[in-house]
């Protein structure tokens, strides 16, 4: 027989909240993750850079029924439109009953991750061995970059203008690259680095060939041979190098982790955790209140600069474009729209326990991550969403059904991080980050929980089926 429970019992029930874990909401919750992350394993796989993940999304987009945006062009309800900017960008929308004076519904996401780029002249011999310079792009940490399997991506311009795309080290047979590393027997010294110097940025050098070119008359002999290899690949010499795009990214396949397969490992999931959920739902959208507008964007890990990141126009140019054809005032749309920012947090990781703070952290398999500020220290660099935005958002996804949770990324003295959200903000558009909790965050490997992604995908959906 139970026994009754105490005042004090009924009073932590009602008072007291500690987030759940999402996989207990429902009994086929991971069922329906599971199945919704395979999708998702492939965008990974396919979508290694941000161009590769633009084309990705356009042709998702076309297979979907969008059209290609004209300015000007009056659409009607339903009519679900793109426009891609400089290759590296996705803009897709669907068009509501509601007039946009009323305002839209903004998911923002980054399709960018940290990487290797090669420098303007990147190939050299030493040691009879040929290896690519390299120029870290984003946050990462350095000693994680080599003896790790790697592969090339991007694009070169031919002196002619020809176009010629790279991508080897992902196919069955394919070469793989490396950067190697010391040998502990040799490693003394090195390991009197700290560890943000125990491999230097000069040290990340690729090692892409070993064998010489047959003519002994010639110097660097290595150097050629593996020149000659990529010129009868792809018709380039070395002076195409200044006219490139190529990076380094980690050849790993995207995967199930655990003996429950409850983890998606992969490189890139820093921000196409959240990229993939919020375009498939914005896909999936049908007959909106607000006109829905999903943005996969470029350069976030630098800071959003460029014209292909999101302290540029061109969202906003297609928000006013948009405005215009249709009779509406920009100025009211903007400060009638609300946004998400969807970006990644740092999931609580047990192992380092004392970088969090347990009680304001966010964690694998509670659902997604709502972060009211991000910034560093005091706050800097945030949006700060006031309370009003958070009570919209987390009474919508309560209806919904969504699992979420909130959280900072950690110790406050640690550190922090940025997102896109500021930018939006700027505008006079409400915005509120959230987004999917990530283990080993900006690694080259990095770890989500199955459950978290979907629950993300259902967030989105959500926000663009909301008829307030």
């Amino acid at each position: 027989m139970s026994k009754e429970k105490t005042k004090g019992q009924q009073l932590v029930e009602e008072l007291f909240y500690e987030a759940p874990l999402a996989v207990d909401s429902a009994e086929d919750v991971f069922e329906k993750a599971n199945a919704f992350c395979e999708g998702y394993k492939t965008f990974l796989d396919e979508g290694k850079t941000e161009r590769e993940a633009t084309a990705f999304a356009q042709k998702m987009l076309e297979d979907a029924g969008y059209q290609v945006f004209v300015p000007g062009t009056v659409y009607k309800p339903g009519d679900k439109i793109y426009t891609i900017n400089r290759e590296k960008c996705v803009v897709a929308a669907t068009i509501g009953t509601k007039s946009m004076n009323e305002g839209m519904h903004l998911n923002i996401s980054h399709i960018d991750a940290p990487r290797l780029d090669l420098k303007p002249n990147p190939l050299y011999e030493s040691a009879n061995l040929s290896l690519l310079q390299t120029h870290y792009y984003g946050g990462i940490r350095k000693y994680q970059w080599p003896t790790v399997p790697l592969s090339l991506h991007g694009v070169v311009f031919k002196k002619n203008g020809e176009k010629v795309t790279i991508n080897i080290g992902e196919k069955p047979g394919d070469p793989v690259f490396c950067i190697t590393d010391l040998l502990p027997h040799l490693g003394a010294e090195q390991n009197t680095r700290k560890l943000n110097e125990g491999i230097k940025g000069e040290e990340l050098n690729i090692l892409v060939g070993s064998l010489p070119y047959e003519d002994p008359e010639v110097k660097d002999r290595v150097k050629l041979l593996t020149m000659k290899l990529l010129n009868d690949m792809y018709g380039i010499t070395e002076r195409d190098f200044n006219r490139a795009e190529i990076e380094a990214v980690p050849a790993q396949k995207a995967c199930d982790v655990g003996f429950d397969r409850g983890l998606v490992g992969a490189y890139g999931q820093d921000d196409r955790v959240d990229a993939y959920p919020a375009l498939l739902a914005e896909i999936e959208t049908k007959a909106p209140a607000f006109t829905t507008v999903c943005v996969l964007t470029d350069k976030e890990e630098i800071g959003s600069d460029g014209t292909t990141g999101l302290q540029s126009m061109y969202v906003f140019h297609f928000m006013q474009q948009l405005c215009a054809a249709h009779g509406a005032d920009s100025i009211a749309c903007f400060k009638a729209s609300k946004c998400m920012s969807a970006d990644v947090t740092a999931a609580y990781d047990p192992t380092f326990a004392s970088a969090f703070e347990p009680q304001n952290s966010t964690y694998a398999g509670k659902g997604v991550a709502i972060a009211k500020y991000t910034g560093s220290r005091g706050k800097g660099g945030a949006s700060d969403a006031g309370a009003e935005v958070v009570n919209y958002f987390t009474r919508l996804m309560d209806d919904a059904g969504v699992i979420w949770q909130t959280g900072e990324m950690g110790r406050i003295d640690l550190g922090g991080g940025g997102t896109v959200a500021k930018y939006v903000a700027a505008h006079d558009i409400d915005t509120l980050d959230i987004g999917v909790p990530v283990l080993s965050m900006h690694s080259p490997f990095e770890l989500v929980s199955k459950v978290d992604v979907y629950m993300a995908y259902k967030a989105f959906k959500a926000f663009n089926e909301a008829t307030e």
